[in-house]
């Protein structure tokens, strides 16, 4: 049975009420939210540039950046496109050539090139990249080129050519464009990688083959889609300047949309680059200028709102006014939901004719399908050396192994050092609020809980503080007031102190041996996947026993006492949306860690020794806030850490700058490590390093 179906971009519907997508439910979170994207808006508006002078000075550079958010900095090698025709279909006006192309060995692009008859000279030609179009029969894809047929047929039957490619998610070889949005692949984010990014250097690839085509004319390139190829006509005509003329067709609205409005749950990864930079989607729609652009939309679409649409057109229009080119930007809104309408396709049809033929004739002939999918089938058969259905794994070349480059670092520590911290500052944790020096102490409530009636008798202070603007959390200050010495206030003289980083099932768990508390099913959610060391609290009270000191319990943001309202489905869209504003959720739990430990030098004491602990994920959370932390820390000691990509917290772009075994070496380098049960891959160079006699840095101790 033929499934043909032309959907929105999530597979299962064109948009949602607004009201589903809100973040009602967590109040400070949502403020948050606003308050991280009213300081982007902010710093990122286009009216900042007075002159053409300042925006072309910084063009080069914004161009740079997207490369670099779509995982393409720098770009992969020009290897053959090994271009391969399997067919052709005939109709009256025009031919179909079906073919298929390498943008890079084994990454297959299937397209379909229209041509018209009747051929005098080289021709004006589009670039047309589908949307989110499923067309299948049992378990064949025939590619989404075969939905948005239409649109190829009438630019042919109009003196074009037009080159329709599928996309990774629904070509005829199925890949994954909803890696954070179904699957759980966070590590995308560590990745730096986007399947935004294979979209661009597809079309950027499509451009080299159309360019060896004789039929067309490589001065008169347009590009043109709608819904998730609206999104891909915007990063092409964004990154190249071979597009002489671009409508992209509702794939367009502001990170305010997206964040706050919530649209980021009606739209799947494919449509956002790792928001590295911190952008508005503004500048990217303003790198397309002073060519030709017609910024297209409905006004019914919820995906892509129209006061979105609106405001991207107000901005840019500023920086085609500064060319003092304003005619060549257009905005088109017609009624309608999110849809490839017949007012849609119109408007674009004009447009093109005006500035890559020159004619402002009427649109007489309407878009129209002429074929059945099988028709314009590319394979029989799917080539086994294909990578699409793998692309995510290696599209974004890691940095090389530590044991390759050990001989460097030893040598140069300290330019290592700083360049490391330069680029987890500037890289990974570009999301954190601006530096003070010296740091701004937080206003901190102590409140004093309940005695346990166990033994030892434990008196918990909870330190309420914020670790920024709209994320209040608190930390836990566990005294033995069994222990002679060590009184009963907040700001008692103590020696040394563990810091327990905790997630949400060791918080269960600290509630319940500490507090005397049961856990509600809410409280024991463990938002970060990690799960800890059995025992490991135990351990903790233990130590807290027979020393006589005193314990601190932290869960960050997101876990323990300050989770996340919401089911699952709402706790993946909430991590999404921390992407979008250039972080994730575990960069700022980083943060949060530095401020407790900031806290509790103010309540306990500047010179108190401070020692991290945690376990599994948590102890890469506490591994990296050692790396990153001002003030000295005594030790880090982390149990069960594990060099496995779904163990590790993610850090955007870490995996491109750091290996695992490099972020525990940075740790090693500013205290002493101790390590329990850690995996004997990751810690066989930073032993190495460690055991130099040329390291600088802190001990390592293995157990």
């Amino acid at each position: 049975m033929l499934r043909y179906l032309t959907v929105g971009l999530l597979l299962t519907s064109s948009g949602l009420p607004a009201a589903d997508w809100s973040l009602d439910e967590n109040p400070e979170l949502a403020k948050y939210f606003a308050a991280q994207v009213a300081k982007i808006e902010s710093q990122d508006s286009l009216l900042q540039y007075k002159s053409l002078d300042a925006w072309q000075a910084a063009k080069p550079e914004l161009r740079e950046q997207l490369f670099d958010m779509l995982g393409l900095h720098p770009l992969p090698p020009r290897t053959p496109l090994k271009p391969e025709q399997t067919g052709v279909v005939e109709e009256q006006e025009f031919r179909v050539e079906n073919l298929h192309f390498q943008s890079m060995p084994g990454l297959y692009v299937t397209a379909n090139l229209y041509l018209p008859k009747e051929i005098d000279g080289p021709l004006p030609t589009v670039l047309y990249v589908c949307g989110h179009a499923r067309v299948t029969e049992g378990d064949v894809s025939f590619g989404n080129k075969t939905g948005y047929q239409h649109h190829g047929a009438w630019f042919a039957r109009n003196g074009y050519a037009c080159l329709t490619i599928d996309t990774v998610q629904l070509g005829e070889i199925e890949g994954i464009h909803h890696g954070t949005y179904k699957y759980d692949r966070w590590w995308w984010n560590a990745r730096g990688y986007t399947p935004a990014g294979v979209e661009a250097w597809n079309c950027i690839r499509a451009l080299d083959y159309l360019k060896t085509r004789p039929e067309v004319d490589a001065d008169r390139i347009g590009v043109t889609g709608r819904s998730g190829g609206g999104a891909y006509s915007w990063w092409i005509a964004a990154l190249d300047e071979r597009i002489k003329c671009a409508i992209p067709v509702a794939g367009i609205a502001t990170l305010r949309n997206h964040v706050v409005d919530g649209c980021v749950e009606g739209h799947c990864d494919c449509m956002y680059m790792l928001n590295t930079h911190r952008w508005d989607y503004a500048t990217v729609a303003a790198l397309v200028a002073p060519r030709p652009l017609l910024i297209s939309n409905s006004d019914k679409d919820l995906i892509f709102p129209l006061n979105g649409v609106v405001e991207v057109h107000r901005q840019v229009r500023h920086i085609y006014e500064l060319y003092e080119q304003p005619l060549k930007l257009g905005l088109q809104i017609t009624e309608g939901p999110h849809k490839d309408t017949q007012e849609l396709r119109v408007h674009a049809f004009r447009w093109f004719n005006r500035w890559l033929r020159d004619a402002d004739s009427l649109i007489e002939k309407t878009a129209t399908k002429f074929f059945e999918p099988a028709q314009l089938r590319v394979f029989a058969d799917l080539p086994a050396d294909e990578r699409n259905t793998s692309i995510d794994e290696d599209f974004v070349p890691t940095v090389k192994p530590l044991a390759e480059r050990a001989d460097s670092i030893l040598q140069n520590q300290q330019v290592w050092l700083a360049k490391s911290l330069y680029v987890l500052r500037q890289r990974c944790f570009a999301g954190w609020p601006e530096e003070q020096t010296p740091p701004r102490s937080p206003t901190v409530r102590v409140e004093s809980l309940d005695q346990t009636s166990r033994a030892p008798r434990l008196t918990v202070r909870r330190l309420h503080f914020d670790s920024q603007q709209h994320v209040p959390v608190s930390v836990d200050l566990v005294v033995n007031t069994d222990a002679p010495g060590n009184g009963k206030s907040a700001s008692v003289d103590l020696s040394s102190l563990n810091l327990l980083v905790a997630d949400s099932e060791l918080w269960a768990e600290y509630e319940s041996v500490v507090l005397g508390r049961t856990a509600s099913p809410d409280a024991a959610r463990d938002n970060s996947d990690t799960g800890v060391s059995a025992g490991m609290l135990q351990e903790q009270i233990k130590r807290l026993k027979n020393k006589g000191t005193a314990l601190a319990v932290f869960a960050p943001r997101g876990m323990g006492l300050h989770s996340w309202n919401g089911d699952s489905k709402k706790q993946t869209q909430i991590r999404r949306r921390f992407q979008l504003i250039g972080t994730t959720a575990d960069a700022m739990r980083v943060w949060d860690i530095r401020r407790a430990v900031q806290v509790l030098r103010q309540q306990v004491g500047d010179k108190v020794r401070l020692h991290l602990v945690g376990s599994g994920t948590n102890a890469w959370l506490a591994a990296a806030a050692a790396v990153v932390l001002d003030s000295d820390i005594e030790s880090a000691r982390l149990t069960n850490i594990s060099d496995d990509r779904d163990q590790r917290p993610v850090f955007l772009n870490a995996d491109r700058s750091f290996t695992p075994s490099e972020l525990l070496a940075l740790a090693v380098h500013r205290t002493d490590v101790v390590t329990f049960g850690a995996a004997d891959g990751l810690i066989k160079s930073v032993a190495r390093l460690a055991q130099d006699a040329q390291w600088g840095g802190g001990d390592f101790t293995v157990k």
